[in-house]
Formats: structure tokens, sequence, C-alpha cells
């Protein structure tokens, strides 16, 4: 006796509403992951393609085979990143999640809202960035998306035992250097919004008035290696800058 010869075509039919069903989730893994929804996005239509080739078979826990193909396919990039770094002269800096800013912004659909209810703050993910690949991959996996360590493991060639102090590793450094949750907004705000009408007014004095002694000025050149340039730090040096982003970009900012 032979399959009916609609299986196949069933088990697509399934397998494609399923992945529809998990893909906000699937972009909330890639993008506290990478930083970016671009990327994040990327990594999600690769895990598509990626289960059309290679059918897990069965209906269990397809969630979380999708997952760990996403983490998969992001620590990849991960490490592709880390080595383009060492001949980066700028700096790599998360992609806000920016929605309903302007008159001009869409209405943000499903999975822009499911994504925005999951995001982490871009200090958070700075914090994350300062990982190394497999330290990100292991606590994103399973501090935050409960995938086991034995899972995790197998995606990183590792033991479940050194899965567990990468993870433990990078608990402890998000837990130092995490920004405090209780902070003030309103305060931060009316900073970002002085800064802002003082650069694009090129008034350099306000922003040495506004700038921490210390403050570092960082840019990644648009992604672009070449036109990045090393971090400034000290206000001296800043608020130069700062006006010059005045002149040509502060406008089109967004808090």
């Amino acid at each position: 006796m032979t399959a009916p010869t609609d299986a196949l075509p069933r088990r697509h039919a399934w397998l494609a509403g399923e992945f529809e069903r998990h893909r906000a989730h699937l972009r909330a893994v890639g993008y506290r992951m990478l930083g970016s929804v671009t990327e994040a996005d990327d990594a999600v239509q690769e895990a598509w393609i990626r289960l059309q080739r290679a059918d897990p078979g069965g209906t269990d826990d397809l969630r979380g085979w999708l997952t760990v193909t996403v983490g998969r396919i992001c620590l990849d990039l991960l490490r592709t990143r880390a080595s383009r770094r060492e001949s980066y002269a700028g700096t790599w800096l998360p992609e806000p999640i920016v929605t309903g800013e302007l008159p001009t912004d869409p209405e943000p659909g499903p999975e822009d809202r499911a994504l925005l209810a999951d995001a982490v703050g871009i200090a958070l993910l700075v914090v994350l960035d300062r990982l190394s690949p497999a330290e990100r991959v292991a606590f994103v996996l399973h501090d935050v998306f409960g995938i086991p360590f034995e899972r995790v493991a197998a995606l990183l060639d590792r033991t479940p035992a050194a899965t567990r102090q990468l993870a433990s590793r990078a608990r402890r450094r998000v837990r130092a250097e995490a920004p405090d949750p209780e902070a003030d907004l309103a305060v931060q705000r009316r900073v970002v919004d002085a800064f802002l009408a003082a650069a694009r007014a090129g008034d350099v004095g306000a922003l040495l008035e506004i700038l921490h002694p210390d403050v570092e000025f960082r840019g990644d050149g648009g992604g672009h290696g070449l036109l990045a340039r090393p971090a400034l730090r000290g206000r001296e040096h800043v608020a130069p800058q700062a006006g010059l982003f005045g002149t040509r970009f502060a406008r089109y900012a967004r808090p």
C-alpha cells in the first residue's frame, strides 16, 4: 500500500502554518541574539529554508527545534561579526525598534507589536553585545527562552557542564552591567531633549554644559567600515562633533 499522494503537500502546509505561528517568537530570539531587526528577519527566513530542507519529522516541540535553529544561525552571524570587528574602526550599536514616533511611520503589525512587547532595552543589548558569541547564545537560549542546556550544548559543540558555565558567566556580567530598570525615564528624556536642542542649534557651549566630562561618542558609520571612526572621549572633543552632527543629522533624530 502506498501513502496518499497528498500527504507531502499536507505536511508542507502544516509546517508553513506552524512556522507562521511561531514567527514573532523567532524574531524575538533573533533580535536578542543580534540586536538587529533586519538581521533577525534574515535569520528567521534562513530557518524557514532549513525547515524545508530538513523536516525534523513529527509534531512534538517544533517551536523548540526552530528556536535552536535560529540560535545556530545567529551563532554563525555573531562569529562572523566578531572576526570583522578586528579590522573595523568604528563601533557596533544595537538597532532600536522605533515605530509610531512620526506621523509618517506605518502602524506596527502583529509581528512588530509582539517584537516590541518582547524587546529588551538598548542599554541591555549593549551589555549582551560585550559577551562572546558562545556566552550570548547560551544565556539567551537558556535564561531567556528556556531551552535546556543539553540542546544548547549540542549547538555549541560543548558539554552541558561547560555550557552551564558559559551561561553563568554571562549572567554575572549582565547582572553587574545592566542598567537600573527603575531609572527615571523622565529625567533621561529631558537630557536627550536638551542634547538634541543644543545639537540642532550648533550650540557647542550648551553641549559642554550638558555633557559629562568623560562622555564617549561612538558611531558605526552606518555599518560601513570605511565611514566609521574611532570613539571620541571627553566633552571638549565630543561637543564639536555633536555640533557637526546637529547641523547635518539631528533634525532627523528620534528620542
